[in-house]
């Protein structure tokens, strides 16, 4: 605020109370507001705009502007500067606004005169419910203080937008949604699993009842009290008995430890109380910017750590607030449904009480995913507005294998659910009859049926699912969820589990596949136009080989004897992969000059991912101990479609003649070399039982799938005679089309193949 203006925000946070609290309509206590604002900060236009219905922002007040032009002057989110501040959720400073390219003139509102504009969201969560302006004639900047105080009362004004007492909220819902007719989502299937039960409203947020300082001291105590509480609460959890953290789950619940103890985290929120709000406004404040802040990223990985921030945002409030812990009201086999979750959040509910998990704002690679897999609790992400389409005590179907969810289903759908899972059950335990089977054709074929694997909760199901062995072990996972670069001795560590937990069973290693879409918390960020085709993998590897043989040299020591393979990613040329080898024979040579002892024997292979590589096959052939074709990446990169986009994830089929001939293509060069058992295949295609049929019948005899792939991939195999598929698969691969699929699933059924999914 300039400097004229004793009090600064303290001053008109106290003016904005008694305004609010008069006995007025809303109307005019807005009226009211806007010319208070204008007066405080020297400026001769404030205005409010708040959403409606189908995106729009309405003019509600102003001061300075023609006043006939509230409720008429309406704009599109991105239209002009306000629809751009409320599309970006993000402050817009400017000395000449006409200038700007979004500016748009609106005649009614008579703003010509007005150059200066300062513009903030009116942002509540992730919520943006309108946009607070203020405009001067003269070209000028606003400085940081006063756009500082126009963030605080914005924040002030969500809140009371948010209560419904200026906007019936309702006019933002979906058109058409009835809250009692049943609605299907579709997500993505994060942990594997199927359950029925009535809706639980994940909402620990507290309602902030009191916003504005009464004594900026007695709030600066009462966070510190509660950042106390908070801090031993965090602790508590790592040390409880009931809990019996291990493994990813403490890991994870270690580096929320962290987020919990950040110093700059306390000093943001001291310096928001100090600005005049209570001690529960200030944490709203703080959260509000740090989402913001975070969604202008372009670092999915620090939009996925956005929810510990949240946890930790609405845990601290609820220490504030005195309330007691959200899972107590929990009923037994609820499926709980949330916008996002914490881990300590969901640990906090307790591993015997949910049925299923349904967060809109999941990954694979959150932390809550993780945590959520580790408990065996099914869970569904990436369905937006199912939070404010479910309703408390809302029967839920959650299908966890296929991604799908359910609200108020029909009878029917109930009848045809159980009956699923039941069909499930049943496969479940056929599958088990044959888990310590070999995975053989019946016409003697013996296929290595290997599981993929990254964290060490996924280890027991090795043994469990009856796999021959792990054929891609990621270890960047590792990397993700930890808060800082693991030290050698983290990492020796972590693989000699690995190799403990596995017994016998072979086990390949991928080196690290950091970059592009994964990047760890404390990595530093590169804007990359295309980060899948950009500094990742290999290429970072060799541009920084310390990374590279600091983790050879832990994969070295903790094989102890046993034998050690190891699998190089992203490799685009022969070249790249014989520099890589030869970085880890120099740590093969510093361990024996050592006296250390060496892995019993050593195979270095590589994934082929990258089309340019297919372009080198004999030379690769030659010089790598073993391949494996990386279906996911190297198709996408065939057919420029990025798998992660759902416009065009589904523009190519992994049985299009294009793929079968690429694949024949890779077999029949190792033949020509007698180098196919050196080959297999990972990635979605070799888990699901018909491409899983498709690869056999060119020749594939090695493939690496999902834990819950194995069963349904060996009950295909164990029924498959190879000799009648080959010649079809021959067959089908030089006819024209688009796909093989139907004919391969004909041939399947006339065969009596069984290639049904777990799902």
């Amino acid at each position: 605020m300039p400097s004229s203006h004793a009090g600064g925000p303290r001053v008109l946070l106290r003016r904005l109370r008694e305004i609010m609290a008069e006995q007025a309509s809303a109307q005019t206590r807005l009226n009211k507001l806007v010319s208070v604002i204008a007066a405080n900060m020297v400026a001769e236009v404030c205005s409010i705009y708040l959403q409606r219905a189908g995106d729009t922002l309405e003019l509600f007040a102003t001061e300075g502007l023609n006043r006939e032009a509230v409720h008429r002057t309406r704009l599109k989110r991105g239209e002009g500067l306000v629809g751009l501040v409320a599309q970006d959720a993000a402050p817009l400073n400017l000395t000449n606004a006409p200038e700007h390219p979004n500016f748009s003139y609106r005649p009614e509102t008579g703003e010509d005169p007005f150059r200066s504009f300062l513009g903030v969201p009116i942002v509540r969560g992730d919520r943006v419910f309108g946009v607070l302006t203020v405009q001067n004639k003269t070209a000028r900047q606003y400085d940081e203080e006063e756009e500082e105080a126009l963030l605080t009362i914005s924040m002030v004004l969500a809140e009371i937008v948010a209560q419904g007492s200026l906007i019936d909220l309702a006019e933002l819902d979906q058109p058409g949604m009835s809250p009692h007719r049943p609605a299907l989502f579709h997500g993505e299937a994060l942990a594997e699993g199927l359950s029925i039960g009535a809706v639980f409203h994940h909402e620990p947020r507290v309602k902030v009842e009191r916003m504005i300082a009464d004594d900026p001291v007695v709030e600066l105590q009462r966070l510190e009290d509660a950042l106390l509480s908070l801090r031993a609460s965090v602790d508590a959890m790592l040390d409880s008995t009931e809990l019996d953290l291990a493994g990813d789950t403490r890991e994870v619940i270690e580096a929320y430890r962290l987020f919990a103890h950040d110093q700059g985290w306390r000093t943001r929120l001291r310096d928001a109380v100090r600005a005049g709000l209570t001690a529960e406004a200030a944490v709203e404040r703080v959260q509000d910017e740090t989402r913001m802040r975070i969604n202008r990223t372009n670092d999915p990985y620090l939009r996925e750590r956005l929810h510990d921030f949240d946890d930790l945002a609405r845990r601290l409030v609820r220490h504030l607030a005195g309330g007691v812990a959200h899972s107590q009201s929990l009923p037994v086999g609820a499926v709980v449904v949330a916008r996002a979750m914490g881990p300590a959040e969901l640990l906090d509910y307790g591993r015997n009480k949910i049925a299923a998990l349904v967060v809109e704002e999941a990954t694979g690679t959150s932390h809550i995913a993780i945590v959520a897999r580790s408990l065996g609790l099914p869970l569904v992400g990436g369905i937006l507005g199912i939070a404010d389409a479910a309703r408390h005590g809302d029967i839920a179907v959650v299908d966890a294998d296929s991604g799908e969810v359910h609200l108020r289903p029909v009878p029917d759908m109930l009848s045809a659910f159980e009956a699923k899972k039941a069909l499930r059950a049943q496969r479940v335990a056929r599958y088990a009859t044959i888990r310590d089977e070999p995975a053989i054709t019946r016409d003697g074929l013996r296929i290595t049926l290997n599981m993929n694997a990254g964290l060490l909760v996924d280890l027991p199901h090795v043994v469990e699912s009856g796999a021959d062995g792990i054929g891609l072990f990621r270890t960047e996972l590792q990397f993700m969820i930890g808060s800082t670069m693991p030290r050698l001795k983290d990492q020796t560590d972590f693989y000699r589990e690995v190799f403990r937990s596995v017994g016998d069973r072979p086990i390949v290693f991928r080196t690290l596949d950091l970059g592009g879409d994964k990047v760890p918390s404390y990595g530093r960020t590169v804007r990359e136009e295309n980060p899948a085709l950009g500094w990742r993998a290999i290429r970072i590897a060799l541009d920084r080989p310390a990374l590279l043989r600091y983790q050879v040299r832990a994969l070295i020591a903790a094989a102890e004897g046993r034998p050690l393979k190891i699998l190089l990613p992203m490799i685009s040329e022969v070249s790249e992969f014989e520099t890589a080898k030869m970085q880890i024979g120099r740590e093969m040579d510093r361990a024996r000059s050592k006296g250390a002892p060496l892995p019993a024997k050593l195979d270095i292979g590589t994934m082929v991912e990258v089309p340019s590589l297919l372009f080198e096959l004999p030379q690769l052939l030659a010089t790598a101990d073993f391949i494996s074709i990386g279906s996911n990446d190297l198709l996408q990169f065939v057919f420029a479609a990025d798998r992660t986009n759902p416009a065009v994830a589904r523009r190519y089929d992994s049985l299009s003649p294009a793929v079968l001939s690429l694949i024949r293509h890779v077999v029949t060069t190792a033949a020509s070399m007698k180098r196919v058992d050196a080959i297999s295949v990972c990635g979605e295609m070799a888990g699901r039982p018909l491409e899983a049929m498709a690869l056999i019948g060119m020749g594939i005899t090695g493939l690496s799938v999902q834990a819950a792939s194995i069963g349904p991939v060996k009950m295909m195999i164990r029924s498959l005679d190879t000799r009648a598929l080959k010649p079809e698969v021959t067959r089908l691969t030089s006819m024209p089309g688009s796909s093989a699929r139907v004919a391969l699933a004909a041939f399947a059924a006339e065969n009596d193949v069984q290639v049904d999914r777990l799902g």
